[in-house]
């Protein structure tokens, strides 16, 4: 995922959980064969005004496997915001991912995947969000401050599972284009700030929700980043610093980047899966996904259910403790033609029918 910026919000219309379940079992037969929601249920409003925050375990989910998920994009217009929600939990259902991953970028915004998030819990479909802070801070109190406050505001608005605070924010502090697989290769200040973002986010999510789990994530070779985090030193050499802890590794790839068992670089090949589950934690790759130019939407679906994506992190799982995969993303939109479904909310692509064959006959 690149950074984003995010689009307008649309209003959002009253919509109990309990309808938005009942019609999701409708759909769930049909959502693939005509269109379903419109305008006026682009959305749903679940949680009505409460005392307290709604909580993800209110109540049970079927199954407590999140192996097999999905990206979604519910705060970014297009086809997430003229498609119902119900519709949504449906696909999600008929593809067999139990896991949504959604971008929230201010209060806003995570009113809005709140909402979302308790009316698929009903139906054992997880929600939990990444959220979005940038650098653009002079120094790191600053920094950890800002994250501080958006972390508040989304723990408050629900209490979820999982949260993950920031989004390839290494990339951000590289010196260009080196591996990231050494200290040297990041710039001191840009990798202070980032640090700032990413501990001032985990304690405003932790100071509402002290049980939170807690996910941060990288992407190609940028593993560097990630031990400086945990033992407190940093790009200009110096040691001493705030150490940040956290619950799950996530990683991003795509299919420019090949075998993430063997990904080369400028400084060497990796086993990127290797070095990940050295960080002693649980590893997601909650965001993997074919480049639109790779070639047709066959070649595409192919390559997304293949030995160096779905099947290569299915077989491996047990070995390096992946406990999840979340494929880039349920519908093309402003990102690119990443979708397993066209940017109308209503049509299959062929990577759609290759992630819900896979998952049948997968089972995590």
């Amino acid at each position: 995922m690149t950074n984003r910026k995010q689009t307008s919000l649309r209003l959002f219309k009253e919509f109990s959980a309990r309808k938005a379940t009942a019609i999701a079992a409708t759909v769930l037969t049909s959502v693939l064969l005509a269109a379903c929601g419109g305008g006026g249920d682009s959305a749903v409003d679940a949680a009505t005004a409460k005392d307290a925050v709604p909580e993800s375990t209110a109540k049970a989910a079927t199954s407590t496997s999140i192996f097999y998920g999905m990206n979604g994009r519910n705060t970014n217009g297009g086809a997430y915001d003229s498609t119902a929600v119900a519709t949504q939990l449906a696909q999600l259902k008929d593809l067999g991912a139990s896991i949504y991953r959604n971008d929230v970028y201010n209060l806003a915004s995570a009113k809005v995947v709140a909402k979302i998030a308790q009316t698929m819990a009903a139906s054992g479909v997880t929600v939990y969000p990444v959220i979005m802070l940038g650098t653009g801070y002079s120094t790191e109190q600053n920094a950890y401050n800002a994250g501080y406050t958006l972390g508040q505001q989304v723990a408050g608005t629900y209490k979820y599972k999982y949260y993950e605070v920031a989004n390839e924010l290494e990339a951000q502090a590289l010196k260009g284009n080196v591996d990231g697989t050494n200290w040297t290769h990041y710039n001191n200040q840009p990798f202070v700030i980032a640090r700032g973002v990413i501990r001032g986010l985990i304690a405003g999510v932790k100071s509402v929700d002290s049980s939170a789990k807690i996910i941060v994530n990288g992407t190609w070779l940028h593993y560097s980043f990630f031990q400086m985090l945990m033992d407190g030193s940093q790009p200009d050499g110096t040691h001493g610093h705030p150490t940040v802890n956290w619950d799950i590794t996530a990683w991003h790839w795509y299919s420019n980047q090949g075998d993430m068992t063997h990904a080369c670089g400028g400084t060497g090949c990796y086993d990127m899966l290797s070095v990940l589950h050295s960080f002693g934690k649980p590893v997601w790759i909650n965001e993997f996904g074919v480049r639109p130019n790779y070639g047709t939407d066959q070649q595409i679906a192919s390559y997304m259910a293949g030995n160096q994506m779905m099947a290569q992190f299915q077989s491996v799982a047990s070995k390096y403790n992946i406990q999840s995969i979340q494929a880039f993303e349920l519908y093309d939109d402003n990102e690119g033609a990443f979708g397993l479904m066209k940017s109308d909310g209503q049509t299959p692509k062929d990577a759609y029918w290759a992630y819900k064959n896979f998952v049948a006959s997968h089972p995590m």
